[in-house]
């Protein structure tokens, strides 16, 4: 039994050991040979958009969650029409109508957001 099963696991348990090891290993030499000395550019604010505060509560622009939301969502669209193209062979005329009516529902709101200003950066 204990045969058996080292037959079949061992070149994995021997794999996983040697991952840990190696990690642990990349881990502790990093932190070791890392310079600790940060200067004021080190430690500024980065690709934030504004300084930071000491509020939690402070009132800022909006805008970055819109521009997150729409970074998200047209990436999204993007996961989505690799696979549709691939099996789009298989899926035939429904799934060509299916991913129309998708795109179109985001261009839709994508024109939407554009009339509103969203997208205006001030």
């Amino acid at each position: 039994m204990l045969a058996d099963f080292l037959n079949d696991y061992l070149s994995i348990i021997v794999f996983l050991i040697i991952s840990i090891i190696l990690s642990t290993g990349f881990i502790i030499v990093n932190f070791a040979l890392s310079p600790k000395n940060p200067d004021p550019e080190k430690l500024s604010a980065y690709e934030c958009g504004f300084e930071a505060f000491n509020d939690s509560r402070m009132e800022f622009d909006v805008r970055f969650y819109l521009v997150a939301i729409l970074f998200i969502i047209f990436d999204l669209e993007i996961a989505f029409l690799f696979p549709w193209a691939i099996s789009l062979g298989k899926i035939g005329i429904f799934g060509f109508i299916s991913m129309m009516i998708f795109l179109f529902i985001l261009t839709i709101g994508f024109i939407y957001e554009w009339k509103k200003g969203a997208l205006d950066w001030e």
